[in-house]
Formats: structure tokens, sequence, C-alpha cells
């Protein structure tokens, strides 16, 4: 039962068997019911016509009752006394009374059942009386009847009829329900005999179609043991021709993995970096301690703290993109940037280039998101510009659409269009030339994005009016 084909092909045969138990009861109740019907019919059909012989005053003895196997007939009186049965009809059940020796002092109806058609009279000089056969729908009952030796089980109608002198009598006549049986039992065996082989034949068949189905299936489970023991992330599993469920989930693993391998490869390329980028100024830290320490009057103590500082900037900065990467959420708290660019820039006494700020007066430019964050990406955007300008920074906030934008101007060389995507990569310098003190660690990009996605919104970057590069944060609105 652990098995997805087991559990299938049970499901479809205990499915399949109860749909065709109900059909084959339906089918058995409603063939009975209509072979019950045709059984009714002929009894009333019998039951009316020694009905009506007894209405035009038959004598009993002059009765014809044809067919007496098939139709048993019992005529019987008000007080229920039998006047007359058929002739070989030996014993019967069902009609009320199982006597069939007709009682001696029953009166007969009078006359011999002509009707005068010569037109004599009676003595009086009227025509002879006439009775009724009733017209209401006869009672029907199941039964048994004896004739002539073998007993079988019988459909009586009863009718009832008035003879000429107003004597009523209540005609019982059977139809045989032997061809009923019969033809029941038959359908019903061979029910019996093709449920199971169907059943069968559905169990397998479900096995077979479940099983070719779920091969593919199979094939991305092997492939993904392998893939899980080699740990080779460039391995793809199968994709099926097909454009079922299967086809879709083995795309859908493919994309996962890709993603997966690409996170991995980031990853790896970020901790490769990362120990590149760490082992410069501990090595330079060192040596400037090493040699302090032998040389005390060598000691270049202003370039032992740039380094410590930029360590500590690097290490801030790992930290941060380590929570990034981790999924920390940038809070809801409510943060107007307008002031926040103010306050940022306010601090910033120690640029050589004096940054101009553009917020126009009373304008509303709250946004949700984490304000620590926020003001790390516009002092990281100022940090860019300062390092690129040649004598204009700028920075403005305005309202954009349902959102925010802040943007950052310099007059510098700008960046190209092919490069203006892969600045944002982790530990990216487009200027090779330049020192590594002066260029940084190549993050501040990179965090300032990877922010702004954070918080919804964007970072792009264009030519600006003057010439260099601008620098656009949008972030939404609070809803």
């Amino acid at each position: 039962m652990r098995s997805v084909r087991a559990r299938a092909a049970i499901g479809a045969t205990l499915v399949v068997a109860v749909a065709l138990v109900a059909a084959g009861l339906a089918v058995l109740l409603v063939l009975r019911a209509n072979l019950i019907d045709q059984a009714d019919l002929q009894a009333e059909v019998a039951a009316r016509e020694v009905a009506g012989q007894l209405a035009t005053g038959t004598p009993y003895d002059d009765l014809e009752l044809d067919d007496e196997e098939d139709h048993p007939v019992q005529v019987t009186d008000e007080e229920g006394r039998v006047v007359v049965v058929s002739k070989d009809l030996r014993a019967v059940t069902g009609t009320g009374t199982s006597g069939v020796t007709p009682v001696p002092s029953a009166s007969p109806p009078p006359g011999d059942g002509d009707d005068d058609d010569d037109g004599a009279d009676d003595d009086d000089g009227s025509r002879p009386g006439r009775g009724e056969v009733s017209s209401d729908d006869p009672d029907f009952s199941d039964g048994t009847a004896t004739v002539d030796g073998t007993t079988a089980d019988y459909r009586f109608a009863a009718v009832e009829a008035t003879t000429p002198d107003g004597v009523t009598l209540t005609v019982y006549a059977g139809a045989p329900l032997a061809a009923e049986q019969e033809a029941v039992n038959t359908v019903r065996g061979a029910m019996l005999t093709g449920l199971p082989l169907l059943l069968v034949v559905v169990a397998g068949v479900t096995w077979l179609v479940t099983r070719r189905a779920l091969r593919p299936v199979e094939g991305i489970r092997r492939e993904m043991a392998a893939i899980t023991a080699s740990e080779d992330l460039a391995r793809r599993v199968p994709e099926p021709g097909s454009r079922d469920e299967i086809a879709a989930l083995a795309r859908t693993t493919n994309e996962t993995l890709t993603v997966l391998e690409a996170s991995v490869e980031r990853q790896r390329r970020f901790v490769a970096d990362a120990s590149h980028e760490l082992r410069s100024p501990i090595a330079s830290l060192r040596t400037q301690l090493e040699v302090a320490e032998a040389h005390p009057e060598l000691l270049d103590l202003p370039g032992a703290v740039a380094d410590t500082v930029r360590l500590q900037v690097l290490a801030a900065d790992l930290l941060l993109l380590a929570r990034l990467d981790a999924g920390e959420k940038p809070g809801s708290a409510t943060v107007e940037l307008g002031a926040l660019v103010r306050e940022e820039v306010s601090q910033r006494t120690g640029d050589r280039i004096a940054v101009s700020v553009e917020v126009p007066q009373g304008g509303a430019f709250e946004v949700n998101g984490s304000r620590g964050q926020l003001s790390r990406v516009i002092g990281n955007l100022l940090d860019n510009a300062q390092r690129h300008a040649e004598g204009s920074v700028a920075v403005s906030v305005a309202a954009d659409g349902r959102g925010v934008r802040v943007e950052v101007r310099d007059d510098g060389a700008g960046v190209p269009e092919d490069e203006r995507e892969r600045i944002f990569e982790r530990f990216v310098r487009l200027d090779d030339a330049r020192s590594r003190d002066d260029g940084g660690a190549g993050l501040g990009l990179a965090i300032a994005r990877d922010v702004a996605s954070r918080h919804g919104g964007t970072l792009t970057v264009d030519r600006a009016a003057e010439g260099g590069a601008a620098f656009r944060l949008w972030l939404p609105r609070p809803a």
C-alpha cells in the first residue's frame, strides 16, 4: 500500500466494483419489475376472461378454462368458499384460501349461459338479466400452485364479477413466474461470473497505466538522488515531452536547481571575494604592527587606523549582506525620506565636494521600512558619487507616481551603458586602475540594491544632466 500504483489500482477497483454492483442491482430490479408486470398482465387477462363468462350467466361446469397449466383459476363466493377450480389444480396459496374442492351447496348461476339471441322472452315476458365485471384494478398477490403434480410460483390477479342473479364472485387467475425467475437468475449468474473478471482487468489496466504515467517521476527521483549524492548542481532532471503535470514538475524542478546552482555559486564567489578583501587589510595591519614591534619609530599610526577602519566597514558590510541573504525583514516603520536625506547630508562633514540637496518644502515623502537600512542606501550612493565626481554632487527627493524617488547625481565620467547592471554585483569595481583603498570593496551598490528590493522598490542608474551618473532609488508609498 506504500506504492502509488497499488493505491491507484485498489482505489479504481473498489470504485468500479461499487458502481458495477449498484448498476447490477438496478438492472436486476428493473428486469424483475418488468417481468412481474408482464405476469400481472397475463394473470389479469385470464381472470377477466373467466369473470366475463360468469357475468353472462355461464354455468360453473360450462366455464372455458383454457391453458389451465399456465393460468390456474380459482373462483370463490362472497363467503370465501371455493365454487370453481381448474381441473388439474390440486393445491394453491396466495389467494386467501387453500381449498381446491368446490363447495356442493354453492348455487350455480341460473340459465344455460346463452343470451337468447333469437329474441325469446322469459315467462314474465322480459329478456334474461346480465351481470357485470368490476372495472377496478385487480389485486395482485404472490403464491404457489400445484398443477398436475407440479408445484411452481405464480402471480395471481383477483377480479370481482357479479352474476345475473346478483351473486358476487371473485376470480383468481395465475400467471407462472418461472420465466421471470429463470431470466433473473441467468442475468445474476452472468453478473457474478463477469464481475470478478472485469475487476481483475480494471486493476491490471490501472496498474499498467499508472506505472507508465509515473515512469518519468521515477526518472526524476533517480536523477535527484544522483544530484544529491554527487553535489553536482549543474545536472538536470529529464523532462518528458508531454505537457502534463509531470512535465510541469520536471520543469519546475530544473528551474529550482538553476536557482539553487546560481545561489550556491554566488555564495562561493562571495566567500572567495570576502576572503580576498579581508586578507589585504589584515595583512597590511599585521605588517605595520610587526614593524612597529621591531622598530617603534617606524610605526605608521594613521595607516594602521585607516586599515582598521576599512576592516571594520568591510565586516559591517559583510554582516549586513549575510542578514539580507537570510531574509531579514525591513520592518514597517514610517520613514520620511526628505528629512532622512537632509539628516544624512548634514552628517557628512568630511566630503571633498559639498552636496546640493533638493527637497521641495511641505512635501510628504513617507515610506515604510527600516530607517537604518534606507539611511545606509543613501549613504552608499553619496559615497559612490563623491568617489567619481569632479566638482558637483546633488541629491533630490520627489514624488513619482505611487512612490517616492531619490536621485543622486554627479558630474563624473558616468557608467557605460553595458555596465549599468554589472555594477550592482558584489565585489565589482569598474576602475581597475583605482587603488583598493580609494575604490572600496565593491559592496556599496550591491547592498543598496538588495535593500531597495527588500523594501519593494528599485535602484537603477542612468546618465545625469551634469554628464555623470544618476542613481535613482524608487520606493512605494504606504498602502
